[in-house]
Formats: C-alpha cells, structure tokens, sequence
C-alpha cells in the first residue's frame, strides 16, 4: 500500500500505510488488548510484593483509575504502555494513521489531566513507562520504594 498523503497534527506528512487487517480480525485483536493484569503491572506488583508491601489496584475512587495506590503514604503509580500512553508520540504521530493519533493523544491529555487532579489533591504520582520496566525493573522498583519513604 501506499503511503497516504495528509498531512499530522505535528506537521510532517503521515508515513502510515493503512491497516494490514480486515476490519473483523482487527477488532477481534483488539478485544483481546487487557486494560489491568498486563505483564509489566504483573512484573512491578511481584517486585513490590518481595518487599512486603501491600497496596489497592485500580482505586475507582481517584482520577486515572491508578494501577497501584498506597493510601497511607499518599502515593500512586500508574504502570503506562508505550504505545497506549505516547511514549515518544511527537516524534512517531507522522507514522500513525489519523485515528490512533487522534485516540493516543487523548490518551495523553486524559492522562495529563488525572495528573493534575492527583497532585492538587496531595498524591504524589509517579509514571512507569513499559520500556523502562522492561529495561530496567530494580530502577523502577527503587523509584517506587524511594516515593513511599519520604512520604511516611
């Protein structure tokens, strides 16, 4: 396929190429996509239980729906996949097509957002980007443990 011709919000030409997949297998693999349970929350939540510590997933109750929340300390972290989130998107927009820019940049504004509504409200937050638990998980567990210390 050939690279269509609009122009992305950033202003580069888009370089997607369209959808290899009908309609149908698309949707049947996205229903498959888990918002709660992926690999990297699994792997932080491992982590954090050798360390004894115990925490609530997905509290409804705060903005963003947090993947781990430590009410005493006053601390959450959201566990963010690359792709989902906007890791890097000003730099890859170009390539997506009009709708995954669309839906990830969303994405980043609501993220932005809960952000904004949990500092104001004393939360400290702290964002775990896929590649950074994959790359280096004890980092991402000294953040976390680093977050919970000073703020008891």
């Amino acid at each position: 396929m050939k690279p269509t011709a609009e122009i992305s919000a950033n202003g580069r030409k888009r370089t997607h190429k369209g959808d290899i997949m009908s309609p149908a297998k698309r949707s049947a693999v996205m229903a498959k996509i888990r918002g709660k349970g992926t690999r990297i929350e699994t792997a932080i939540a491992d982590r954090l239980g050798r360390l004894g510590l115990s925490w609530e997933e997905h509290a409804s109750d705060l903005p963003g729906r947090p993947d781990f929340v430590f009410r005493d300390a006053r601390v959450v972290v959201f566990v963010d996949g690359d792709f989902w989130h906007g890791w890097q998107f000003p730099r890859k927009r170009h390539k997506l097509s009009l709708q995954w820019e669309l839906k990830i940049e969303a994405n980043r504004k609501r993220d932005q957002r809960n952000h904004r509504k949990l500092r104001h409200k004393g939360w400290k937050v702290i964002r775990i980007w896929e590649h950074q638990i994959k790359n280096d998980l004890d980092a991402c567990e000294n953040r976390i443990t680093a977050a919970l210390c000073t703020r008891k």
